[in-house]
């Protein structure tokens, strides 16, 4: 038995038994990864997977036994390899990052970019999904952290050290009827029109839809979207009234959009930085955390990964002023 065998055998399970998916996964061909399966069963002298055919059809119970604890040996082998690589200073490894589009794409360019000019032999892969693949992702294992938002109770699943608070934007065409008005709209006002937002909406559990819900109002999502600039556009073409993170409202924006408060109308979220309890750390992944949250530190990440979790994190503060302070240190 090899740590290679354990591997494939962790890929084909989580590649939905797609022996092809899983060979792409490992970097290996589909004869090789098959040939080292059967090795296995035939040293084990079980079926770790019942078939028909040539194709695999489920895990056995044995089969399950067996992944839980290939699951453990591997991490533990990973955590061996991070540990050296720290104890001699080695500034070198892949980094995965899960998190969603709006992430990527608005909060971590800038904290990536200092990241990779601190650490250049760090090689980053993003990894942008909707907010329950990314949790999925990180919970199977395929990232070293994940970064989400919720609006109450942080993501389970890991450490989860918050970052930053936001608000919710309302952006609508200059010429809308909601620009022109002299207040900010109501949640009545807001559900008269076709919305645009983002597809987490459409789960029952989402804040934006309870908020809806609690002022007795029934809104029609006519559009929804990951990718908060896809949102944006489809505003521009005059499909409805857009709800984003605010982190996504960029000042080029408002030479044709209208940017509507609606501190006072919606929930606030809060971005989230989540660990993995099972892993060594590397020094560039608390590195990435404090270039996102300069107020956290990573030897309270450190502690907390080590089962002294501190009762109250560092107050996160708001996106506004996190942005503003990056921009203070640009300018400098």
């Amino acid at each position: 038995m090899t740590l290679t065998q354990l591997r494939y055998l962790i890929a084909i399970a989580d590649s939905g038994l797609n022996i092809t998916a899983a060979a792409e996964r490992v970097h290996a061909t589909q004869p090789g990864l098959s040939k080292q399966l059967k090795q296995l069963e035939d040293e084990l002298g079980f079926q770790l997977f019942s078939r028909r055919g040539k194709s695999l059809q489920a895990i056995t119970p044995a089969g399950q036994q067996v992944l839980e604890r290939a699951r453990v040996i591997v991490t533990e082998a990973g955590n061996i390899r991070a540990l050296a690589a720290e104890l001699r200073g080695e500034e070198a490894g892949e980094l995965v990052i899960a998190t969603t589009h709006t992430q990527a794409r608005f909060v971590l360019p800038p904290a990536i970019g200092a990241l990779k000019r601190r650490y250049p032999d760090v090689n980053v892969h993003l990894q942008p999904h909707g907010d329950a693949l990314v949790l999925d992702m990180f919970e199977r294992g395929r990232a070293d952290l994940a970064i989400v938002s919720t609006s109450g109770e942080p993501p389970a699943g890991g450490l989860a050290v918050p970052l930053f608070h936001w608000r919710r934007a309302v952006l609508v065409p200059r010429d809308h009827a909601l620009a022109r008005a002299a207040r900010w709209p109501s949640l009545a006002e807001l559900a008269r029109y076709p919305l645009l937002s983002y597809e987490s909406v459409l789960r029952p559990e989402s804040s934006l839809r309870r908020a809806f819900a609690a002022a007795g109002e029934a809104p029609r999502f006519a559009f929804t979207s990951r990718d908060a600039d896809l949102i944006k556009t489809y505003v521009r073409a005059g499909l409805g009234v857009g709800i984003l993170a605010e982190m996504a409202v960029l000042a080029e924006d408002a030479e044709d959009l209208h940017l509507l408060d609606a501190a006072d109308l919606l929930p606030p979220c809060t971005s989230w930085l989540v660990l993995r309890r099972d892993r060594v750390p590397r020094g560039y992944v608390l590195a990435l955390a404090e270039l996102i949250a300069p107020q956290l530190d990573r030897r309270d990440l450190r502690r907390a990964l080590a089962g002294e979790e501190p009762a109250r994190w560092p107050a996160p503060p708001s996106w506004r002023e996190l942005a503003a302070r990056a921009r203070s240190v640009r300018a400098a």
